[in-house]
């Protein structure tokens, strides 16, 4: 599917640590390989991390370390007094990218904008089907088809967007990956030449580094783009080094293999610590840690059998085995951090027994099912195999038996969408934009089913307080939708929540200008390496 790079390993080791080279490689160890190079087609934090942060760039970014919007691609934006029409002026002189399969001849321009959120929006498009199957889940799970009127070239650098209804999360919303502005010049071209595809194995886009090739599920190589329009980076390359296993990671960084490293096994942040090569960023996260089950399927079907499937859990036990205390048990399907968080809500009890004799009381005996476990660390879930024998263990004391399962990390996330899939799958979510939206629509709202909603649960009462809440502007008021959505949440069950991590982020002591994201972002515009 990918285009081989030439770039060999033997580079890492080269140019690494020593700083005997005269350009500044940075290298970074991921924990999986991207789905592909598209933003607008995948959620998975990984591919953002591979494709959106580094190679592209949107009309407003998040600020650094925080989750407020600032000017990007547009330098300015104005909103009707309806709040239905945000007009975006687009920074003059904006170049796309050169590199050895595409060299643009124009700046970025009002046409790149529209073509950009048009292809994930109208079925007409035809890039809306450019991959067979494509869902634009984002985009749909979001509400954005049913959310525009229209979106207007007022000139080549003024864009109007006209919306049905006030939206409150919009401009958090457009900062996301998913909104990523492409080339239309180089879409153009890939069509007339039969290559669709090739945009999402050979991206261009307007970020800080440009894309140079990929090594299938070893290295993305990235170099410095000369032409960004924001501040220059500080390394000249950029590489991927992709590495699953998180102790294989840790050796790397101790050995001066790569320079960051992300989702450290919690048993080895204390030597990490005490390493005076190594350093540590850490903070809380904005996260949390979910087992869906399948609320269309029986039993799942039936809230009480949820229920009873979340008295049987021991969260405590897993917090401990799996973060060794850097986590905390979780109730709510949005973090503590977050503003419209309800305290008051009261979690689900551990209690085996009374879990069992639910179960009875539902009618359900000799229970199987499977659990799905991430084949991947994720901040929200370090270890999920792990956390799934642990959740097996539990069930079986309560006379469920259980069977783990589980799949590439793509085809995990592909699979896992499916709307008569079985048993209960492993996930879970790190805030893309700091609004409650961006959990309890995205993941659990009726128009993410078949999506990011992997519960496949549609409940009337939840979504409407979820609707109610995106169209009214008042914080407070949003509050208290919020407040209610999340009781709603718990008492039918569609999840068993988890837990809320600490994001902790390894690093070699002589990296200077990491800011961590409490979004969960891995970028690397600003990092530099001294001697």
């Amino acid at each position: 599917m990918f285009r081989k790079s030439t770039f060999v390993a033997a580079l890492l080791a080269a140019t690494v640590v020593s700083g005997v080279a005269s350009a500044k490689t940075f290298v970074y160890c991921s924990e999986a390989s991207p789905e592909g190079f598209d933003p607008g087609l995948y959620t998975a934090g990984t591919t953002f991390d591979a494709s959106a942060h580094p190679v592209y760039s949107r009309l407003l970014e998040f600020k650094k370390g925080t989750t407020e919007t600032e000017p990007a691609l547009a330098e300015s934006y104005e909103v009707s007094d309806d709040g239905l029409v945000y007009t975006f002026k687009l920074r003059p002189g904006v170049k796309f990218q050169t590199t050895d399969f595409f060299t643009p001849t124009r700046d970025l321009n009002a046409d790149d904008v529209i073509f950009s959120f048009e292809r994930q929006w109208k079925a007409d498009n035809p890039w809306h089907t450019y991959v067979e199957g494509a869902s634009w889940e984002y985009f749909a799970g979001m509400g954005m088809p049913d959310l525009l009127q229209s979106i207007e070239k007022v000139d080549d650098l003024t864009v109007k967007f006209t919306l049905k209804q006030q939206s409150a999360p919009f401009i958090a919303n457009i900062a996301m990956p998913f909104a990523s502005i492409l080339s239309k010049e180089y879409a153009d071209k890939l069509q007339a030449d039969g290559k669709m595809n090739q945009i999402n194995q050979q991206p261009v886009g307007t970020g800080p580094f440009t894309f140079v090739g990929y090594q299938q599920d070893a290295v993305i190589r990235y170099k410095k783009n000369p032409d960004y329009w924001g501040d220059a980076p500080k390394i000249d390359d950029l590489v991927f080094a992709i590495t699953t296993d998180a102790s294989v990671r840790f050796q790397k960084l101790k050995a001066g293999e790569c320079h960051l490293m992300p989702y450290p096994n919690a048993a080895d942040v204390e030597a990490i610590k005490a390493d005076s090569n190594l350093k540590v960023s850490e903070q809380e996260g904005l996260n949390v840690a979910y087992l869906a089950y399948n609320t269309t399927q029986a039993p799942f079907d039936k809230v009480e059998v949820r229920k009873a499937l979340n008295m049987a859990i021991n969260k405590q036990a897993i917090v401990d085995a799996v973060f060794q205390g850097a986590a905390t048990p979780a109730k709510n399907p949005i973090p503590p951090t977050m503003w419209s968080y309800n305290n008051a809500v009261e979690d689900d009890k551990y209690d085996p027994e009374a879990a069992k004799a639910a179960l009875e009381a539902a009618g359900v005996k000799d229970l199987s099912m499977k659990i799905w476990a991430m084949p991947v660390a994720r901040p929200y879930m370090l270890n999920a195999r792990r956390a799934a024998e642990l959740i097996q263990s539990d069930f079986d004391k309560i006379g469920v038996k259980a069977e783990i399962v589980s799949y590439e990390w793509a085809e995990y996330l592909d699979k896992s969408k499916a709307k008569d899939r079985d048993g209960a799958v492993m996930l879970g979510w790190t805030g893309d934009n700091g609004d409650p939206d961006n959990f309890l629509d995205t993941l659990l709202g009726c128009d993410a089913v078949g999506g990011n909603n992997r519960a496949q649960w549609c409940n009337k009462e939840f979504d409407d307080l979820v609707t109610k809440a995106q169209q009214v502007t008042d914080v407070a008021e949003r509050t208290k939708l919020y407040e209610q959505a999340q009781v709603v949440f718990k008492r039918e069950a569609p999840w068993a929540t988890l837990d809320h991590s600490l994001a902790i982020v390894p690093m070699r002591a002589n990296v200077e200008g990491f800011v961590q994201s409490p979004l969960g972002d891995f970028t690397f515009d600003t990092v530099d390496i001294t001697e």
